[in-house]
């Protein structure tokens, strides 16, 4: 434990020793560890680190803190929830915080998606979508129908199933390639979101669906890929795809874990196409950062077919399944956006985010430079050492935390026009002294 005695940065630096030691974060190695920041505390936008240095986020803690750290709203919500309880199992128990939040999400949800199964994390929403399109097929006499149908440079999870349907060369697994189920992967639609919709986008896609028969459900992003790529593609061909599945009788899950609740604009990435999917994955947001909570929302034509079956029930439980704290702070959390002019906002962050960013667009190493909504990416010809790029984006005074080739932002919806200018001032600075 560390001395009261130390100076902050004598206190980081035992935090970190101590990190390094034992402590095995995402995707690091013990053997060559990337730089590691000790937060002490984080208040709206900003986080405050041990060694007394401050950061403006601008990852929304992995695109989950729309309202910002240390929200008295969401405080609040999650102190008075444990005052009465803070976990009860749900096989067979109900409460009040579940079932309020089951029903707001189906009132703002697409139509049709009427039916929520609660889980812990975005991957195993993933994972229990999957499960509901093969169980549904098995329960419909067609047994054969189970594989899946994902998009190139699509990302969905970390789990064995969620892996199966994340691009086997970009999605980061292909390490488990030979220890997962090979699904079908069409490919990447070129066509840009605000851009006219080449039909010749489909034509991989349609192909894969009308030669294998054994596809029970398409997963993808709607509009916008996330860790697979960051690509923000036509609301058309989202379209397009529910018209294909429905002519093929195949599901369509739509995973919006990282576009859900006001990110593009729409408070779902699926309006954007005005199409409903069959199934609908929801994470991240839900608790507006708070803790671990996911949905998997579905209708009534794949619950029924799976409670026709011959198991009679949907076959997945998990342990903190519906747990109060979280439903409480979710539901605290979505009635915030709605109470607020969220939509007037997310547009008045993607145009910080245009003019912020657009001068990139001139810097040697960057090819591409998009934004929508509260997405902002910078493209490189390369991807840059963490070393080299981490530390250089903290002596700007921002937390980014690049990605391969991409340096990308998914700021909170409560940054100001200042923090946004600093974001993109600081990432243009770094891009260009690289």
């Amino acid at each position: 434990m560390s001395s009261p005695n130390l100076t902050p940065a004598e206190h980081a630096r035992n935090i970190l020793e101590r990190d390094r030691a034992h402590v095995w974060h995402p995707y690091s190695s013990f053997l060559a560890p990337s730089p590691t920041y000790p937060v002490a505390s984080a208040n709206g936008v900003r986080l405050t680190l041990t060694d007394g240095r401050t950061l403006i986020d601008g990852m929304s803690s992995w695109w989950s803190v729309l309202h910002g750290y240390n929200h008295p709203t969401l405080n609040q919500a999650l102190l008075d929830q444990s005052q009465a309880m803070s976990h009860v199992m749900f096989g067979g128990l109900t409460h009040e915080p579940a079932v309020t939040l089951s029903q707001k999400l189906v009132q703002l949800s697409p139509e049709g998606l009427n039916k929520v199964f609660l889980s812990d994390s975005g991957s195993v929403s993933v994972e229990v979508a999957m499960k509901m399109a093969l169980q549904y097929w098995h329960s419909q006499g067609r047994p054969e129908k189970n594989r899946f149908l994902a998009l190139k440079n699509g990302y969905h999870g970390d789990t064995f199933g969620a892996m199966s349907v994340c691009d086997p060369v970009t999605g980061m697994h292909h390490l488990f390639a030979q220890n997962i189920t090979q699904q079908y992967f069409a490919e990447r639609p070129q066509s840009r979101f605000s851009a006219a919709f080449d039909p010749k986008d489909l034509d991989s896609i349609r192909h894969l669906l009308a030669t294998k028969t054994d596809i029970a459900a398409v997963i993808l992003e709607p509009v916008v890929q996330g860790a697979g790529g960051m690509w923000m593609y036509s609301p058309t061909y989202v379209r397009e795809v529910r018209v294909l599945c429905d002519q093929y009788d195949v599901l369509l899950i739509a995973d919006e874990i990282a576009t859900g609740l006001g990110r593009t604009g729409k408070l779902f990435a699926c309006e954007h196409a005005n199409i409903s999917p069959d199934i609908m994955c929801l994470g991240k947001t839900l608790t507006g950062g708070y803790m671990t909570l996911a949905a998997t929302l579905c209708n009534d034509k794949v619950s029924d077919g799976i409670c026709q079956g011959d198991a009679g029930v949907f076959m997945h439980g998990p342990t903190f399944m519906g747990n109060p704290l979280a439903c409480a702070v979710a539901n605290a959390s979505i009635d915030l956006l709605l109470a607020s002019d969220w939509q007037s906002n997310i547009a008045r962050i993607d145009q910080q985010l245009k003019q912020g960013l657009e001068p990139c667009r001139e810097l040697e190493h960057v090819v591409d430079v998009r934004v929508l909504g509260a997405i902002g990416v910078v493209e490189l010809d390369y991807a840059p050492a963490m070393a080299e790029i981490q530390p250089a984006l903290v002596d700007e005074g921002i937390w980014v935390r690049p990605f391969g080739k991409l340096v990308y932002i998914m700021p909170p919806y409560v940054a100001t026009n200042q923090d946004l200018h600093a974001l993109t001032g600081g990432i243009f600075r770094v891009v260009g002294a690289l």
